[in-house]
C-alpha cells in the first residue's frame, strides 16, 4: 500500500492516526456488538446514566435528526432502551440496557489495548506531552467552530 506523505500537514495526521486506529478497534468492537459512531453515546451513558436526546446529540456533537437515527439503531440492536422523561412529559430519556453495560467493560479493553500500540515506546513524558498537544488542538478548532458558528 503507498504511504502519502503527511508530515507537513499534523490535521491530516491526526485524521490518519484516527483513520487507522480505527480500522484496528472496529472489528473487535463489532464482536462485542458496537459499532465506532456509537462509542460517544455509550460512554456518556455509562458516565451520566439516563440523558435526554438532546442532550446525547449535543454531547456527541452531531444535529438531533443524526442523533435520532443512531438512537434507533442502537435500540433495534439492544444497547439502549428508552422510558419517559418524569420531568418533561413530551420526551424521553435514553439508558443502557443491561447487556451493553455488561459488553463495555470487554469494549473498553479493546480501546485500551488500542491506545498501548499507539503509544508503544512513548515515555510516560512524552505521553503527556501528546496529550497536552492534543487538547490544545482540540481546544482551538472548538473555538474556532464556536467563532464561525456566532
Amino acid at each position: 500500500m503507498m504511504k502519502i506523505d503527511l508530515s507537513n500537514n499534523p490535521v491530516k495526521l491526526i485524521g490518519q492516526a484516527y483513520r487507522t486506529s480505527m480500522r484496528l478497534v472496529d472489528g473487535p468492537l463489532r464482536a462485542l456488538g458496537f459499532a465506532m459512531g456509537q462509542l460517544p453515546v455509550l460512554v456518556a451513558l455509562k458516565k451520566s446514566g439516563a440523558l435526554s436526546q438532546a442532550e446525547l446529540a449535543r454531547l456527541a456533537q452531531v444535529e438531533q435528526p443524526s442523533m435520532a437515527q443512531l438512537l434507533n439503531r442502537m435500540e433495534r440492536d439492544g444497547l439502549v432502551q428508552r422510558v419517559p422523561n418524569p420531568d418533561d412529559k413530551r420526551s424521553q430519556l435514553v439508558s443502557l440496557t443491561a447487556g451493553a453495560s455488561e459488553r463495555m467493560p470487554k469494549g473498553k479493553a479493546v480501546m485500551d489495548a488500542a491506545s498501548r500500540q499507539a503509544l508503544a515506546g512513548f515515555t510516560k513524558e512524552e505521553r503527556d506531552q501528546l496529550m497536552a498537544l492534543l487538547l490544545r488542538v482540540n481546544d482551538n478548532l472548538d473555538r474556532a467552530i464556536g467563532e464561525t458558528e456566532s
